[in-house]
């Protein structure tokens, strides 16, 4: 913990909670509850794709001090809509402090992104009311869905990078579909998926969008 404070006094901090599936650690409630308390942090992304150790860092930050100054981002591409419609509650001394995720910092949102712009507008205005429509818990299980191809869950995110890559070239917005490790490429099955995915969940994707403005934009 004696490195964040160093470094927090140079610049702010961002914390980043990976999933460790592609190489992130696990990282108790204590340490986040030491982390929060640094006065240059101002944000936390949380991405271990772990219901308990999301609830690990929003209650870290609920019991500091500083809990009304952080803002939280979710990176749980796996849970996106609910972290976003969610609210967390925490008795803390007797003081009910609720929380919220301010948006989400997502692989998913590097593609598509004009669909995940309207989502997030429309997530702006239902967590405004008491309740929910049942449509909400559909489009979080179809965005999960679609993730899975995107990310290529089914083989331990080995093709994550190649398939955001593979949908930005489809779309005429990379020249190429490569990444710069050519280790780094689409799993077998994975492109096929994402074509199941633009029929299963068309109201996701941007390609109207992008091909109205490409020309205009691409110059």
């Amino acid at each position: 913990m004696c490195h964040f404070w160093q470094m927090a006094e140079i610049l702010p901090l961002f914390g980043f909670y990976l999933q460790s599936a592609v190489g992130g650690r696990v990282l108790s409630q204590s340490f986040w509850r030491q982390f929060v308390e640094i006065p240059n942090v101002y944000a936390i992304k949380i991405a271990p794709f772990n219901r308990y150790q999301t609830m690990d860092v929003m209650r870290a930050v609920a019991e500091s001090n500083r809990w009304r100054d952080l803002a939280l981002y979710t990176g749980n591409d796996d849970q996106i809509v609910l972290d976003l419609l969610g609210e967390w509650v925490f008795d803390v001394n007797g003081e009910q402090r609720a929380l919220h995720f301010a948006g989400g910092l997502l692989g998913h949102w590097a593609v598509w992104t004009r669909k995940a712009v309207e989502m997030m507008d429309a997530i702006k205005l239902a967590r405004g009311k008491s309740t929910f429509s049942r449509d909400w818990l559909r489009l979080a299980n179809e965005v999960t869905d679609s993730n899975a191809a995107l990310f290529d869950a089914a083989n331990a995110f080995k093709g994550c990078i190649a398939g955001i890559q593979h949908v930005l070239f489809q779309q005429g917005l990379l020249s190429s579909p490569h990444c710069l490790l050519s280790e780094e490429s689409l799993s077998s099955g994975q492109l096929e998926l994402l074509d199941t995915i633009r029929e299963r969940h068309p109201q996701l994707v941007d390609d109207t969008f992008v091909a109205e403005h490409i020309e205009s934009r691409m110059r």
